[in-house]
This record gives C-alpha cells, sequence and structure tokens, in this order.
C-alpha cells in the first residue's frame, strides 16, 4: 500500500515531494491517503472491541455516523 517515508519522495508512489502537499508529490496522493484513513485502508492494530462495547457506543447501528 505505502512505502516508508522519505524526505524528499511521496510515500505512496515515490515521485519527488511538492512543497504545497508535503509530504506528498500532489493533491491527488494527498487526497488518496486520505481516503485510505477514511475507508479503513489503514488501521491501528488493538483488541477487538466486544460486542457489548460496541451496543454502549452505539457503533452496532448502520446509521452510526460518529
Amino acid at each position: 500500500m505505502s512505502r516508508p517515508a522519505s524526505r524528499n519522495n511521496c510515500p505512496l508512489c515515490s515521485a519527488p515531494t511538492d512543497p504545497a502537499h508535503r509530504p506528498f508529490c500532489s493533491r491527488g496522493c494527498r487526497d488518496r491517503d486520505m481516503l485510505n484513513w477514511m475507508g479503513e485502508g489503514y488501521r491501528i492494530p488493538g483488541p477487538r472491541a466486544s460486542s457489548d462495547e460496541n451496543v454502549e457506543t452505539g457503533l452496532d447501528r448502520p446509521d452510526a455516523q460518529g
């Protein structure tokens, strides 16, 4: 998915970075990275939530916006 970060290269496509979009090379890579976060393409490891926690927080509702 993504590559290790470098000061001079985009973490998604390894092209040279653009100061206007740093650390990315373009708006497209910046937006793609945001979509990966929003679509859960990136995840932080942790324990799985129990079904009781989902009910308490409302995460089991399909209309939950968070």
